[in-house]
């Protein structure tokens, strides 16, 4: 266990190297937002994809685009819109003609790709689209492929779909069915400036040039350090915090005839987070370890992690709606009072 230690303390200081300069680079772009900014750096950091919810003009896009620039990935934008079909996202198989023998025109079926098959694609007022469009996602948000016509064609590597929605105006939208929202790693509030933010905004993008952010990483060392943090250990005393935090989000489940569900979820959540939420807390808590200086995963280090890896995973009932209960307040309640020790 102390040479596996020494030899992840080697690389993390490279990783919080890394991790520091492109926040840097980025933050040279967007005015303050650090949480948000370190939450997006994670999910590029673990390979997740994340989930931008905002009013319009707080720079969600500008983020993203700022992130591929600061880490030399291919970028592509999708617009969703009610009228953008699936092909329109994953590509279509084309008819190719060229001169054949005996001046016959020559015919041949060719795959052209989409703008999906990009390292990271924004999708751009994602809940624009019908579920027809939003669901040619699925496949490549999990499996990091696309199946057009029985051929299944791999994506890039390092993949990273980031998706941005308007909380406000719901005329002309489609909510995200429950399947997608499970593949989004972190769910981020982009809130709007404060005064010092806006006024900072304002000098830099009225002035006479804007700052622009250098590459700092490149595809093979993010793909290291996705490594690295999947080798940080865990005690079995903090995993089981994390399933236990999930497990708490599930009204009226047992296991082993006990419940971890709290009087507010009971009340208020119609359905619980996923086995997938646990594996969020555990890679996020990683790479907090790492961006800290330590080696090994505490419990503060999942609780960290909750509200963005779990807000978008409950789905509230029709009582939590009238009583203006939100995901945020259960969560918030189950980590203020879930014992740090299993039972």
């Amino acid at each position: 266990m102390s040479d596996r230690n020494d030899d992840i303390n080697s690389l993390a200081e490279q990783f919080r190297t890394d991790f520091s300069d492109t926040l840097e680079q980025v933050a040279r772009v967007i005015v303050g937002q650090k949480e948000i900014l370190e939450g997006v750096l994670v999910c590029l950091f673990v390979g997740g994809h994340v989930l931008l919810e905002g009013v319009p003009g707080v720079g969600k896009t500008l983020l993203v685009r700022t992130l591929a620039q600061s880490t030399s990935l291919s970028f592509s934008r999708v617009q969703f819109t009610p009228d953008l079909m699936p092909a329109d996202i994953t590509g279509t198989t084309v008819v190719i003609e060229s001169p054949g023998e005996n001046g016959r025109t020559h015919r041949e079926f060719k795959f052209r790709e989409g703008p999906v098959f990009a390292q990271v694609v924004l999708a751009d007022e994602i809940n624009r689209a019908t579920p027809k469009t939003q669901s040619a996602l699925l496949e490549a948000m999990q499996e990091r492929s696309v199946t057009v016509g029985g051929q299944t064609y791999p994506l890039p590597s390092p993949f990273l779909v980031m998706a941005t929605q308007n909380p406000v105006e719901q005329e002309g939208t489609y909510p995200l069915p429950e399947a997608q929202l499970d593949r989004f790693f972190f769910k981020l509030l982009v809130r709007p400036p404060g005064r010092d933010d806006l006024a900072e905004i304002l000098e830099r993008t009225t002035g006479a040039s804007a700052a622009a952010p250098q590459a700092t990483l490149d595809s093979s060392r993010i793909l290291a350090h996705r490594e690295l943090i999947r080798r940080v250990p865990i005690a079995p005393s903090v995993r089981d915090y994390a399933v236990r935090l999930v497990l708490a989000t599930q009204p009226q489940a047992t296991t082993a005839g006990r419940s971890f569900a709290t009087p507010m979820v009971n009340q208020y959540v119609r359905l619980g987070a996923s086995p997938r939420a646990a594996q969020t807390l555990v890679l996020a808590a990683k790479c907090r370890a790492l961006r800290q200086g330590r080696v090994t995963v505490s419990t503060e280090d999942i609780a960290d992690a909750a509200l963005p890896a779990m807000r978008h995973r409950l789905i509230m009932n029709f009582e939590a709606s009238a009583e203006g209960v939100t995901a945020d307040g259960v969560i918030s309640n189950i980590v203020q009072t879930l014992p740090l020790e299993g039972t």
